[in-house]
């Protein structure tokens, strides 16, 4: 194993690095010389032994504050994984069932069309409660009851399990207050007893306060004059009735640097941890559901939930083709359209795990046995991987013996 310590123009990059995996460090080195990462963290295991754990820049650019091996950040969507590995575990356990109505388990949610939805379509992003018609409350998205009957009485989109759209910040909601009724525990709370602290994760869904000093401010993305806007931003800019308008904007004001939104237990995009607890909470996965005494699900059921469930040629939220399992992302290969490099995130073929807004992504793959992390605090364009993410990504794949990613996934 190598150590790493090297120093860029944003601040040193310190950690190690499995030398099969020299061209990870690499990329991550690079990205801080000429790609403008400020501060992040990247990490990989294969066969649940972690051979690359690498951390560097700046938590807090203005002070130079140095991004520590414990600094943990927003990972946004990455959330939603371990939000549905919550319901996973519950159905793998046969305390739910994905083909039962929503309404056996949460009663006041068969309302206004809604008592066909399934389990398995809150999961697929099928269910058609992407956003809300009517105003969010200021803070609302840090009131978790607010929420619950909000959604309890919001009238879907379209005819739910007829097609599907990305439920951007509902999902954690949808799919938390299954996991809440049947567990009769919070969603954070459920996620610490069953997936943290077993596996000795930092990640957090509701961030003790004990915590938020070394937690890093995110960092939004500036559009510059060259950026093609993608159809979802346009939408959100000139549509205020639209989909993309109200899951986006209708927020309540939601902050998401602020302590309140740390608090709360946002399980669609508010979780906070680093690459290594993304790697991390992916490796079991990766390896049959068990690693080192610590079981998570069945083999059988990280088949089932892992398989695509619901793929489309435009995404009634995000307006692309996308491609998703039971509350996880497969690979998606956009580098065909207009904005093509905005709108895609290439993993291998059986791989399954989400990305976040802004670049960040953890994922498990269980062909190669790799669990893979990556994080960081400067936000970028687009809707899936920047090339910050995306060239981690491909360099771990490379490294694994595999030839090419031209078929839209990674294969040997």
């Amino acid at each position: 194993m190598s150590k790493i310590d090297v120093k860029t123009k944003s601040g040193r990059v310190s950690g190690f690095c499995d030398p099969k995996f020299h061209h990870v460090a690499e990329e991550f080195v690079k990205n801080f010389e000429v790609r403008g990462e400020i501060g992040a963290s990247v990490s990989l295991n294969v066969e649940g032994e972690t051979l690359v754990d690498l951390w560097g820049g700046y938590s807090e650019p203005d002070t130079k504050t140095p991004w520590a091996k414990d600094t943990l950040s927003l990972v946004f969507s990455c959330t939603k994984a371990a939000t549905a590995l919550c319901a996973h575990r519950l159905i793998d356990q046969g305390k739910m069932e994905l083909d039962a109505y929503v309404s056996q388990y949460w009663p006041e949610f068969a309302q206004n069309g809604k008592q066909n939805v399934t389990v398995r379509m809150m999961l697929n992003h099928s269910a058609g409660l992407p956003a809300f018609h009517e105003p969010i409350k200021e803070g609302g998205y840090y009131d978790w009851d607010y929420m619950i009957e909000r959604l309890s009485a919001e009238a879907p989109f379209w005819d739910p399990g007829t097609r599907n759209g990305y439920h951007l910040m509902s999902f954690g909601w949808t799919v938390g207050e299954l996991v809440r009724r049947v567990s009769g525990m919070s969603l954070g709370r459920y996620f610490k007893e069953n997936f943290a602290e077993p596996l000795g994760l930092d990640y957090w869904i509701g961030l003790p306060e004990e915590h938020e000093e070394r937690t890093a401010r995110m960092l939004p993305y500036t559009p510059s004059a060259e950026d093609k806007p993608t159809d979802f931003i346009t939408h959100i800019m000139t549509k205020p009735a639209s989909i993309q308008h109200l899951c986006f904007l209708n927020s309540g004001n939601f902050q998401p640097n602020c302590r309140e939104a740390h608090a709360a237990e946002i399980g669609g995009g508010g979780g906070i941890a680093n690459a290594r607890a993304l790697a991390g909470l992916f490796a079991p996965l990766a390896n049959g559901g068990s690693l080192n005494g610590v079981t998570l699900l069945s083999s059988d059921h990280i088949a089932k939930m892992s398989a695509v469930s619901m793929a489309t040629m435009e995404d009634a939220t995000l307006l692309i083709p996308t491609r998703f399992a039971l509350g996880f992302m497969k690979s998606m290969d956009n580098r065909y359209r207009s904005s093509g490099d905005l709108e895609t995130a290439i993993i291998g073929d059986k791989a399954f795990g989400h990305v976040g807004a802004g670049g960040s992504i953890g994922f498990a793959d269980p062909e190669c046995h790799l669990g893979f992390g990556y994080s960081m605090t400067k936000m970028g364009a687009g809707l899936m991987l920047n090339d910050r993410g995306q060239m981690l990504v491909d360099a771990a794949y490379t490294a694994l013996g595999y030839r090419t990613n031209e078929p839209g996934h990674w294969v040997k």
